[in-house]
């Protein structure tokens, strides 16, 4: 993991380049004020102040040079990434104010994910200060959380499959000092039979397993964290074709936000009693591979009729839904990569957000905005239930007709949460299909900034 503690430092007035932040609109006339040197390297640069732009310039003595970088169309997080990404190695603070939450950029910008390369590329340390120690700590395990999002998601499925994940929720449990438990056999297949029949096809070594985290007072308000966690989806016996497997190791995407979502919150001691939950399989093909026709009996004890193998994200979530429900938390957040069709109506940037409670939705929609990790809100449309009917158990698990599929795929989350409890749903993508500024191509963070901001607002000091 980059060590970003030493990317960004306080500013006590240690020597430093200087770094302009200059928009298009103020370009013209901030170039006006500069000497002669400033404007003549500017031109040599070409520097028009288009996003992602920079330019190195002179100053009076050789070693008093400086950086002026164009502001991201996107700004917020990102508006000095794409310098972060390119300047030389050095020391840097801000001609003005202080880096705020561009903090965040400027050290995603610098994390490489680099395990499988023989020969990684060495990355040039760019420090920058900040005139803002008392944010520091909260950037720095922001980065540190992306980072883990991307770097889970981006390790290939066989050497991330469902004991991997759990060795990687049990370092997070012992570094925070949470209880750890993980369920698996017999005692898999007796308390969440769904997730153990998703599970049962993958190889020995790969075997299905529901893991837990609790952390925290219990007298403090109860919160439930779940992620989805297929480590590989064939599709089962409904099998992918090739080209729609290339990108299936990122379907344990929704628990590595999760993980993630939990570790903030015990890093920054949030005065609430934590349950993480995480069911972790492989949806393998094999003589135990459940099959289309199945009808398997879940935790709560409704029936699910098995229209779709390749529906099985929503299985195990049941399962995992409703042991959060029975210890009545006050809140209940799941990440999942479930449903194409969220991409299909939302593209790669914008997780699908479904809800059950309205001050909850708002609140996520506007920490969603305020943290530049926007979702869009999606409704849990009753008149689709019957979508999901089955002629011989009390659900299908695929809908019918091939419509609103991350409509219908929530309605059946949706039946395994108790009425009263909040819960929101967040459909994400989890992977990034072309490479911006702070954000290379692969596994990403996306809802999980929105997910923490508001529970930092609702139970932090």
């Amino acid at each position: 993991m980059t060590d970003f503690s030493a990317l960004l430092q306080p500013d006590r007035g240690q020597p430093a380049h200087l770094l302009h932040r200059i928009s298009a609109a103020d370009h013209e006339v901030w170039r006006s004020g500069q000497p002669e040197r400033v404007r003549s390297a500017l031109a040599a640069a070409r520097f028009a102040a288009k996003p992602g732009q920079f330019a190195l310039v002179p100053g009076a003595k050789p070693e008093d040079w400086s950086a002026v970088i164009a502001l991201s169309e996107e700004q917020g997080p990102w508006d000095i990434a794409a310098a972060a990404e390119r300047l030389p190695a050095g020391t840097y603070r801000l001609a003005e104010g202080t880096p705020g939450y561009a903090a965040l950029g400027w050290l995603l910008a610098q994390h490489r994910f680099d395990r499988y390369r023989s020969e990684p590329e060495p990355q040039p340390q760019r420090v920058l200060l900040s005139g803002d120690p008392a944010r520091i700590d909260a950037a720095v395990r922001l980065a540190q959380a992306v980072a883990l999002v991307r770097d889970l998601v981006d390790t290939p499925a066989a050497d991330m499959g469902p004991a991997e994940l759990a060795t990687a929720a049990e370092a997070i449990a012992n570094e925070c000092g949470a209880n750890f438990t993980v369920t698996q056999g017999d005692a898999l297949a007796t308390g969440y039979p769904m997730v153990h029949a998703v599970g049962l096809a993958a190889a020995r070594g790969r075997a299905p397993r529901l893991i837990e985290l609790e952390w925290g007072d219990p007298a403090h308000p109860r919160i439930a964290i779940v992620g989805k966690g297929v480590c590989f989806d064939s599709g089962g016996l409904d099998i992918k074709p090739g080209a729609s497997m290339l990108l299936m190791k990122k379907d344990m995407g929704g628990a590595a936000h999760a993980l993630a979502l939990a570790r903030l919150v015990m890093q920054a001691k949030l005065p609430v009693r934590l349950h993480l939950l995480i069911p972790a399989v492989e949806n393998a093909i094999s003589a135990e591979a459940f099959r289309p026709g199945d009808v398997l009996t879940s935790r709560k004890g409704i029936t699910v009729e098995i229209g779709n193998t390749d529906a099985e994200g929503r299985l195990i979530l049941a399962d995992a839904l409703t042991h959060a429900c029975e210890a009545k938390p006050e809140l209940i957040i799941d990440f999942a990569t479930l449903t194409g069709a969220a991409r299909v109506a939302l593209g790669p940037d914008l997780p699908a957000l479904f809800c059950n409670d309205e001050a909850l939705a708002a609140d996520l929609l506007a920490a969603g905005t305020r943290t530049g990790d926007p979702l869009w809100r999606l409704p849990l449309w009753s008149g689709y239930r019957d979508m999901l009917k089955s002629g011989i158990a009390d659900l299908n698990n695929a809908g019918e007709g091939g419509q609103a599929g991350a409509v219908t795929a929530a309605l059946f989350l949706e039946r395994f949460v108790e009425s009263g409890v909040p819960w929101a749903h967040l459909d994400t993508f989890a992977w990034r299909p072309a490479a911006k500024p702070g954000r290379p191509k692969g596994g990403e963070a996306l809802g999980l900034r929105a997910a923490w901001s508001l529970l930092e607002s609702r139970f932090g000091s």
